[in-house]
């Protein structure tokens, strides 16, 4: 397993680097390739409950489109007609559905694809930022020192659980210091990645990101429990699914985007 982790971490991140450091249209589609998997994922998962037969095509192509669409100049009157639209294509697509539960099915597949391609489209947005780059490499790096000082921290000063309802296997101790790791990383890299960034708002970004990103993380751990699933997929050895990489940025993207433009932007 852990072998496993490692050879596809050391092919992984140098792609997922270059696709970053090329940005444009390469990274949005990167992330819209990876959004529509990471759908996908979620529909599995949730089609195992009696009650919820996605409508998957419908649902891949929204979570696609919300994430390309965040490639293009801003445009709020452009992303409210493509939803419009595809909520009005959705409920014709329901009427002709001959099953009991197709007023549900279309909310359900509707609200999945909402809330990955909303939330995920935020880093097509941070990406096109000036210093996008090192925003994106900011907000990737603290992430994974995050996750990587909670997980050894709480496997080894582990006592408390953190929300055994949800993630058994998560404590306090991890959740916290994985938070007092992230904050170091972010004050450390902030201002040596993005110019103009002090130390102090490292640290705030490493403080919100140690909150956030695990909320994206219980997120995905909520569908999961409730089907009895371990893994999103399989599709990434060691790994689990796409899913499972992607959930902390869930929260982390849209948090670390509004902060780059709407705090420090005044």
């Amino acid at each position: 397993m852990l072998r496993d982790r490692v050879l596809v971490a050391i092919v992984a991140i140098p792609v997922v680097a270059g696709i970053a450091w090329l940005g444009g249209w390469w990274f949005t589609a990167f992330v819209a390739a990876f959004t529509v998997v990471a759908t996908w994922e979620l529909y599995t998962i949730m089609g195992k409950n009696e009650f919820f037969t996605p409508i998957v095509w419908l649902g891949l192509v929204l979570a696609g489109l919300l994430v390309l669409e965040g490639g293009l100049p801003p445009d709020p009157e452009r992303l409210q007609a493509l939803l419009v639209i595809t909520i009005l294509a959705g409920l014709v697509v329901a009427l002709f559905l001959h099953r009991s539960t197709a007023s549900s099915d279309f909310i359900l597949t509707l609200g999945a694809a909402v809330y990955l391609g909303v939330t995920l489209r935020f880093l097509a947005l941070m990406r096109g930022l000036d210093s996008g780059l090192w925003w994106v490499a900011v907000a990737a790096l603290v992430t994974w020192i995050t996750d990587s000082g909670a997980y050894f921290i709480g496997r080894s000063l582990g006592r408390h659980k953190l929300w055994p309802r949800v993630s058994p296997k998560k404590t306090w101790e991890g959740l916290i210091g994985g938070m007092v790791v992230g904050t170091i990383g972010a004050a450390l890299l902030g201002p040596w990645l993005i110019d103009g960034l002090t130390w102090q708002q490292g640290v705030v970004i490493g403080l919100l990101v140690g909150i956030v990103g695990p909320l994206g993380d219980l997120s995905e751990s909520l569908f999961k429990r409730q089907t009895g699933v371990k893994d999103s997929s399989n599709l990434i050895p060691g790994h689990g699914g796409f899913f499972d990489r992607i959930d902390s940025f869930i929260f982390v993207g849209p948090v670390v985007y509004l902060l780059a433009t709407l705090v420090w932007s005044w």
